[in-house]
């Protein structure tokens, strides 16, 4: 049995309807009680689901719907449904009114004259109404993040193609996150400051790659949600490609992430296009598809959500190492190793990167020789002959390390060290004091960067801690893996690119936000420190169409 009422002119967001609609169905008197704004929509979901009563058949979307039903007749059931509503919203208007006086309009001209520096404007109403919503904000010169959801695929095209020649970016419809400069956005972590800028058209996916990049100890700079569409054949990937345009520009961002569900073939294409022709990193994720190659050009790609956070991870080191480096562009690499398999995994490692070929026969331990480039494994039976392997004794290393005093093209230098038992006392140290000497010799002039990889534990006699930290301290790099130094040496000899970038994003210098729609998406911006008005926007005209559209016209 249905029993019905409607509380005229009471606008709620339909997040504080669901719930209220939970608590009121907890009642032992009633099977379950539905609580809706009367939107067509919505007037549609009562219908379908079998709370429809005919007194909805009046309400407007100005409107709260409320349909209980129950197993057998309830007297008396709507008074004490409707006393527990007006309860619920009583308790929603005193959470606002307690929450450290939230910023509040109930008109857009109000909402900007209270914030005028406001670029964002996030909108969370009925997907029905968030067109007419966000149109208004880009008119205004506002980006716009879309919460909303089941808004038409047309007007996703329109808004887009609104946006894009004024410089504005729309995040959505269905746009479940996004995280700009430290201002968090519909649903959001707590994330780490560092140098990765992501774009996702997966609201969990950027939440998962951004949550696995921070376990791995780095950071974000931006998180710029698409919505799930923007990557289909119909709308192109107009917002994909602003996101990459606003992340090249942005100084701060040294390593872009990117993750999509499965794109549209010829979006893919040309995504891939545009982050081939950034100066930046570019780690992609395209779920569902399986890469052919694992790089191309500056592009990484990725196969799964770990995997891209593993390679952002990596990249974002190298980005943060290479800033602390002297100038070393268009010099050549050395490897110098003390263990066989490390020298062969550089070798092949190098390779692959520069683009060079292995060399097929390794006389004297030279594994690579190409260019200028060379890597020798010092443990090579052409070196240990009448002589301690260098792991034992550092002697054979140090000399061919002080060759390079006078081999002034070489750039970097890559090195091993190796800890444990039967091994040197202080690898560590002797790298040190030959590095020291070459230095000395080379002058500020000539610098040489020197990158090494520790093999070890701290449990060993050495202590990779206190290794790692002497090496530190003569200014030498040390690094997680030999990926990551060849990486490094790589970006390091490449000559400098010319950065200069015309384009100009306020947006990722810093956001105040207009929000339309859930109230707890304004508090959790101003608890976050962040600039907000809450927009109490309801149906103009109570949902009239025709009368709404003479008030426009009249304005």
């Amino acid at each position: 049995m249905i029993y019905a009422f409607i509380k005229k002119g009471s606008f709620q967001d339909s997040v504080s309807l669901m719930i209220i609609s939970r608590k009121l169905s907890e009642r032992p008197e009633v099977d379950q009680v539905s609580v809706m704004m009367g939107t067509p929509a919505n007037k549609s979901m009562l219908d379908s689901t079998g709370f429809w009563h005919d007194d909805f058949a009046g309400a407007t979307p100005n409107d709260i719907c409320v349909a209980v039903r129950t197993e057998q007749e309830q007297p008396g059931i709507l008074e004490l449904i409707r006393e527990q509503l007006e309860k619920e919203l009583n308790d929603i208007a005193s959470a606002s009114g307690n929450s450290r006086q939230l910023n509040k309009a109930r008109r857009w001209e109000s909402a900007c004259q209270k914030l005028p520096q406001a670029n964002l404007l996030l909108v969370s109403v009925a997907g029905e109404y968030a067109a007419d919503v966000a149109r208004e904000g880009l008119q205004a010169g506002k980006n716009v993040m879309l919460f909303s959801d089941n808004v038409p695929l047309e007007q996703e095209v329109e808004l887009k193609k609104l946006a894009q020649p004024r410089g504005l970016i729309v995040m959505g419809p269905d746009c479940g996150t996004a995280m700009i400069a430290g201002s968090p956005l519909a649903f959001a972590n707590v994330l780490p400051h560092g140098n990765i800028g992501v774009i996702g058209a997966s609201g969990t996916g950027i939440q998962e790659i951004t949550s696995q990049i921070a376990l791995r100890r780095r950071g974000i700079t931006h998180a710029i949600g698409l919505g799930g569409r923007d990557l289909s054949a119909s709308v192109g990937g107009i917002s994909a490609l602003t996101a990459l345009e606003m992340l090249a520009a942005d100084d701060a961002t040294q390593v872009i992430a990117f993750v999509s569900k499965p794109p549209a073939p010829a979006v893919r294409e040309r995504i891939l296009t545009a982050m081939q022709q950034l100066k930046k990193p570019v780690v992609a994720l395209f779920l569902g598809a399986r890469p052919e190659h694992r790089r191309e050009g500056n592009v990484w790609l990725a196969n799964s959500l770990s995997d891209a956070a593993h390679v952002a991870a990596l990249l974002s080191r190298v980005a943060q190492q290479k800033l602390e480096q002297p100038d070393v562009a268009g010099k050549t690499i050395c490897g110098l190793y003390a263990g066989g398999t490390l020298a062969a995994e550089a070798a092949m490692l190098l390779s692959a990167s520069l683009n060079i070929p292995l060399s097929a026969e390794h006389p004297n331990g030279v594994m690579l020789e190409n260019g200028g480039h060379r890597i020798i494994d010092l443990g090579d039976d052409s070196y240990t002959l009448g002589r301690p392997h260098p792991m034992i004794d550092p002697t054979t290393r140090n000399i061919e390390i002080e060759k390079l005093a006078t081999m002034l093209q070489t750039g970097v230098l890559l090195l091993d060290v190796v800890l444990g038992y039967g091994a040197c006392d202080d690898p560590a140290g002797a790298v040190v004091d030959a590095i020291e000497k070459v230095n000395a010799k080379r002058g500020a002039s000539a610098p040489l960067v020197t990158i090494a990889t520790l093999t070890g534990t701290e449990q060993d006699p050495q202590g990779r801690n206190s290794q790692a930290e002497k090496l530190r301290t003569a200014g030498i790099a040390v690094v997680e893996t030999l990926e990551e130094a060849v990486l490094l040496a790589e970006s390091l000899i490449q000559p400098p690119l010319n950065t200069q970038d015309n384009a100009h994003f306020s947006l990722l210098e810093g956001v105040q936000v207009i929000n339309a729609g859930l109230r707890s998406f304004a508090l959790d911006l101003q608890n976050s420190g962040t600039p907000v008005v809450h927009y109490q926007w309801a149906p103009v005209a109570g949902g009239d169409v025709r009368l709404a559209s003479l008030l426009k016209q009249l304005r």
